[in-house]
């Protein structure tokens, strides 16, 4: 069996205009179908970021893939997947899906997720089972808060129903969280800080706790928007509602930023942990960010890290040096989302609830045949299918491929939309406060 075909649809996604410390986002979400197909008449499939950079980086790969034992990914990670180990690899001023250090890791991961689509349904068995068998049954994922100015993304005629409406307040982020925890089962929470100012982003986790009791662990993400002395504020006034299963992600920029935050908590007498999906990106990060005691939980993902079996191996990486597991997201489609919970699943290691910006893409987008992936009690149970488990539905693919080639943007900007829509003169600044 070898691969005979390769091709890439870019899809134009619609996304809220949510905000982060990047800015804010666009009315769509840029995402790359990747199809591969066997002589075998078999077909896998992946899904990645998307824009120029990805498509350029896919048909640079195409020889490679094109003719391939789909069962050989070794051979093609020496060829091709090995990132760049020169300059910064801080996803600190890169949004995710942009940055050039793992370039080529992304690429890889797509490849591998359709060959382990294709292996699983050439030898009838779930992906997570090829790749080791589950360590859970289903994958726990939480709810993904965000500031957010009213509307519920797209364009024209394709606007969207706005669900959550605006909420750039703590009282309107309590509201969002009650309808998402209704809707999906989530049993923990993650807030996307670094918009308002951290007194309110403060209140707001306050208020989340009371609303929901410390049965639900709280995470807190600025993306590095505060320096050093606004992240010790935050920890020490949050100690209580960061404890039981919560912790602060990536409240200042760099290793040595996280770890000076560490250690003041800790002279403080505040034990939150830190986690990082920006400061640590990649295996050559996991050492350096222990010795400093920097960061406690590492936030992986199967996509920029070079697949569903680096992942696996992350996992033991941080195993042996005593740190937890949890996983990033970015806005995504079905097909990634059963690629991300197949990750979970053959991780022992990921004991934290995963991250999923699932919740805010609609089924309109929907490109996996018969419709969304279904939450159950707030976690993705992989069925007993082969290989990841879901077919595409091609007309769809066909409509959002269509409405890609209509956009003016081929790579994503949060600080243009925020120039746009809210200031123009604004820019990121970190830290802002």
């Amino acid at each position: 069996m070898r691969i005979s075909s390769m091709t890439v649809h870019p899809l134009a996604v619609a996304d809220p205009p949510l905000r982060s410390s990047y800015g804010r986002h666009a009315p769509y979400a840029l995402r790359t179908l990747v199809v591969l197909k066997t002589t075998d008449g078999i077909a896998g499939y992946a899904e990645a970021h998307g824009g120029d950079g990805p498509l350029a980086a896919f048909e640079a790969l195409k020889p490679l893939v094109v003719g391939m034992d789909p069962f050989q990914l070794s051979s093609l990670w020496r060829m091709w997947g090995r990132p760049d180990q020169s300059g910064d690899r801080s996803q600190t001023w890169m949004v995710p899906g942009e940055n050039p250090r793992d370039a080529r890791t992304r690429s890889y991961a797509a490849i591998e997720a359709a060959c382990l689509d294709i292996i699983g349904k050439a030898i009838r068995k779930p992906v997570c089972d090829v790749v080791g068998g589950r360590a859970r049954e289903a994958a726990p994922f939480s709810a993904y808060l965000f500031y957010k100015h009213g509307g519920g993304g797209g364009l024209g005629g394709d606007v969207r129903e706005d669900e959550y409406g605006e909420c750039l307040t703590p009282e309107s982020m309590v509201r969002q969280a009650r309808q998402m925890i209704a809707r999906y089962g989530f049993k923990e929470i993650k807030l996307k800080g670094g918009v308002l100012d951290p007194e309110a982003e403060i209140e707001t986790v306050r208020l989340l706790r009371a609303e929901f009791g410390p049965s639900y662990p709280l995470r807190i993400d600025p993306n590095c928007a505060w320096s050093v002395e606004t992240s010790v504020k935050v920890g020490v006034a949050l100690k209580e509602e960061l404890s039981g299963g919560g912790y602060l992600e990536d409240p200042t920029a760099g290793l040595d930023g996280m770890a000076a935050v560490r250690q003041r908590l800790l002279a403080a007498g505040v034990d939150t942990p830190l986690a990082s999906n920006v400061a640590v990106t990649g295996f050559d990060d996991l050492v350096p960010a222990r010795e400093l005691d920097a960061v406690q939980v590492v936030l992986s993902d199967p996509h920029y890290w070079g697949g569903i079996r680096a992942t696996q191996r992350m996992g033991d990486v941080c195993e042996l040096l005593g740190m937890g597991v949890s996983m990033h997201s970015n806005n995504h489609l079905g097909l990634s989302m059963m690629i991300m919970a197949h990750a979970c699943l053959a991780t022992p290691q990921m004991e934290f609830a995963c991250d999923t910006h699932y919740p805010w893409q609609t089924e309109q987008d929907e490109i996996i045949a018969g419709g969304r992936v279904q939450f159950v009690g707030g976690a993705i149970p992989v069925p007993a299918k082969p290989g990841l488990g879901v077919e595409i539905d091609f007309d769809q693919v066909a409509r959002l491929e269509e409405r890609y080639h209509k956009l003016p943007y081929r790579k994503r900007d949060d600080e243009a939309e925020m120039r746009k829509h809210v200031d123009p003169n604004w820019k990121r600044l970190l830290p802002r406060w």
